[in-house]
Formats: C-alpha cells, structure tokens, sequence
C-alpha cells in the first residue's frame, strides 16, 4: 500500500486486502466459495473466490468471504444468498443474517425491498443456480412535452422539458425526513408537477428521480419518507408516484437519482459503463452498463465496506464498520477534521459542520486540503474494489463534498493511487461542471418514460 490517509493511518483498503489475499492464495491450498444473490424475477449474481484451506486463515478467509458478500447484496440487492463451498462460511453467513444477528439491519432492510424474508442456502454443485441477468432499458426519450422532477432530502427540483430543451425549472426548499404526515409529501411533489405542467402546452410524461430504492415505480425504501409512521407506507408512500400520475392522468416512470445521475453524465459524455457517486449527506451511487442499460441492481454504495480495519468507524444507521457512507460523505469530513484535532462549535448540524471545513479550504487551509486529499485516497483504493462488480469506464463525482477546490484535490489523489497501484485500470474520473449537474439531470430525468 502506497498511500495512506494523513488523519487515518489504519485504513486498510479491502481492494489491497484482496489482492493481498488472491496472491497468498495462489501458493496454497485452497477451496472455491460460489456465492449467488437472488433477487426479484429470478435474476442473480454470482461470484466467486479461492478461499485458502489452511485453519492458520481461517479468521481472516472468513471476515474477508463475509465482507464480500454483504458488498454483493448491497451492490446488487437480493433476498436469497446461496452458498457453495466452505461449511464455515455458510454457518457464519446464515447466523449473521437474522432479524436478530450480526447484520440484522441488512436482513430487515433486503426483507423489506423484497417484501420476503431473507434466506440463506447451502448449495452443492449440482443444485446451483445458474447465472440470469437483465439489463433494463432507461431514458434516452426526449420527444414531446416531459416534466424531469427530482426529489432530493433538502429541496425538489423540477423542469418542464420540451423535445429535449429545457423550457422552466425551479427548485424548492422541503423538509421531507422531518415530516410524519405522507400529505406533506404528495402534495409536494403535485405541485412541482402542475407548476411544470403550466409552463408547457400539453404533458406527455413524466421522470422522477429521487433517492431510494424502487421495483417497477414502486417506492420499496427512501429515506425521504423516514418520519413517516410504518402503518401508512403500504397504502400511501409506496405506491405515491403511481397514484399522483393516475390522479393526473399522465405517464410516469421513477429510477433511483443515482442512475439517473449516471444516465445524465452517459448522454453527456455520448459513451457508457458509467458509475456516478454522490458525496453529500450519504453516499449515493448510480450505474449505466456498458450496453447503455441498468442491470436492475439498487447501487447502495453507502452500506458497502470499503476499509477492512478493525477500529474503522460505524456507522449508527446500520451499526456495521468501514462502510462508505463514513468514507465518501460530509461524516467522512467531520470525521477527519476531528481526527486531526480540529474542534467545532458545539450545535452544529453536519451540513454546517461541512460548510466549516469548505470555508477553510477556500482560504488556503492545510488542514482543509489534507482532508480532501485523504478522501482522494480513500476514492482511489475503493474504485478498483467497485471494479470488481461493475464494467467502469468513467466514474463521475458531485455532490456538495465535492464542491470547490476540495473536489479537484479528491480527484487529483484518487487518480494519483490509481496510476500507481492500478496501472492496469483504465477508468476515467471527472466531475460535471454546474451547468451538467443541473440541467443535465432534468433532461435524464425527464427522458425516463417512454411515450405510447
């Protein structure tokens, strides 16, 4: 490893750990792990690992076998796991996915989008099940009079879209995690929609873009509707798209914002295999396959381990350690500001928290530049790790860590590990200017549905 994080000196990448480990392996005897994550329709993963024999490894074969499967489930969603190879592996896997073990909060969030419990399996060779995959059609509609509109966690962004040009677009401030009522957020998003609609002569369809996880328009989780109590979700917030655009009679089509994102920057950049991540509040990710599709996986890049470190930091959502949302997100920030010694004010939110350090970095701060630098690091050991699941030819950072000078020093380190510890990648890295972002985005957005 030949960089390591100034203001975190245990980060141990588990791209290195890996390969570490695939080298010892090739000298010793070893087991082959096949893991498959089944989701919805039948459709599935798999992947694969040498697993060492020796019980001198053992601890380490199985933290680093379980590391990788909870990144497949988070990387491409599923409720079923079925594991061929060591019996270890699978006691382990079955045991910690539980409403009651280790990775509680992944069993009740898959069990949730899936709407069936979580299961795990121990599969010989002849009952494995065989690779299906799909790759889903998205956007790229841009005839007509479209409505782009895009639910984020602070404000909602909508644009009127008329044969691709964007004709009016607004942004309103909300509050949607705070709020219990579900009307608060209908009414909302309505309108958005109808402000849009004024301002065109007729609506064909309408995009949504908005974070979450969502099965044929269906909103199966979203943070935005947190506050919301559990006994109104079934009946009111899941099916809230649908419901407005049949109130108003319209078209609609909802992708998770972060493939609407990777859409955006593959109609911009006219290629595809592109991965967009978000580095705001959270982590958020999006993928455009190499075919110009979605491979119907959610891309919850927050929940995904980056760092194999014991004493790497948890995350209090989920309650597990090393995962990306404490990496590549305003907690990355604070978290290293505070690791340096930095004292903030108390009461500050992490937004204003963010804003703190971003003030400094615009006034030459050390301090400041060495955060973003270690971000840079963090960033360059974690793309060859999502490589190994997805085909990128670009990566594309935004978001409001990302802002100002700070982003550039993220990309210049993330680049400067890759050319020296992954010569062999070739990925493009880059952040949209203002313009892209934003009406890149409406356009994306807008493009989602398909006119009859």
């Amino acid at each position: 490893m030949k960089f390591t994080p100034k203001f975190d000196k245990d980060f141990q990448p588990l791209s290195i750990v890996l390969r570490d480990y695939r080298e010892l392996a090739k000298n010793m005897e070893t087991e082959k792990l096949k893991v498959c994550v089944e989701r919805t329709k039948g459709y599935n993963y798999i992947y694969e690992l040498d697993v060492i024999k020796s019980d001198e490894y053992k601890d380490l074969s199985y933290r680093l076998c379980e590391r990788m499967i909870k990144t497949i489930l988070w990387v491409v969603g599923g409720y079923k796991i079925y594991i061929q190879g060591p019996k270890y592996v699978y006691e382990g896997i079955k045991n910690a996915y539980t409403p009651s073990g280790a990775r509680a909060f992944d069993f009740d969030f898959m069990s949730g989008v899936y709407e069936s419990d979580m299961e795990v399996y121990y599969s010989d060779e002849n009952n494995f099940p065989s690779l299906s995959t799909c790759s889903l059609k998205i956007g790229g509609h841009l005839d007509g009079c479209r409505i782009g509109f895009d639910a984020g966690g602070s404000d909602r962004k909508v644009s009127a879209v008329i044969d691709g040009e964007v004709v009016y677009s607004e942004e309103v401030v909300w509050h949607p995690k705070t709020q219990t009522d579900y009307n608060y957020h209908y009414q909302g998003i309505k309108e958005s929609i109808l402000t849009a609609a004024s301002k065109m002569p007729r609506v064909d369809a309408i995009g949504v873009s908005s974070a979450g996880v969502y099965i044929d328009n269906k909103i199966m989780v979203s943070s935005l509707f947190v506050k919301v109590p559990k006994e109104f979700y079934h009946e009111h917030v899941k099916t809230m798209y649908i419901d407005i655009a049949k109130e108003l009679n319209i078209p609609i089509e909802v992708a998770n914002d972060g493939d609407v994102t990777a859409l955006a920057g593959a109609i911009d950049l006219n290629d595809n295999g592109v991965l967009g991540i978000a580095m705001g509040t959270s982590e958020a990710g999006g993928y455009i396959n190499l075919d110009g599709g979605l491979n119907g996986w959610i891309s919850e890049l927050a929940f995904v381990p980056v760092d194999f470190s014991l004493s790497a930091m948890q995350d209090e959502w989920s309650g597990d350690i090393g995962c990306g949302v404490k990496y590549f997100s305003q907690d990355a920030v604070i978290k290293l500001a505070q690791n340096s010694g930095f004292k903030f004010e108390e009461g500050l939110t992490p937004a204003e928290k963010l804003n703190v350090i971003q003030d400094l970095m615009k006034n030459g701060d050390e301090m400041a530049k060495t955060i973003y630098a270690d971000i840079g690091i963090y960033l360059g050991y974690a793309i060859p790790f999502y490589a190994e699941f997805y085909d990128i030819k670009h990566l594309l950072l935004l978001g409001r860590v990302t802002s100002g000078k700070g982003g550039s020093i993220i990309m210049e380190n993330a680049k400067k590990v890759l050319e020296e510890e992954f010569s062999h990648l070739n990925i493009n890295i880059e952040m949209p200017d203002e313009k892209n972002k934003r009406v890149g985005q409406s356009i994306a957005a807008a493009s989602l549905t398909e006119i009859k």
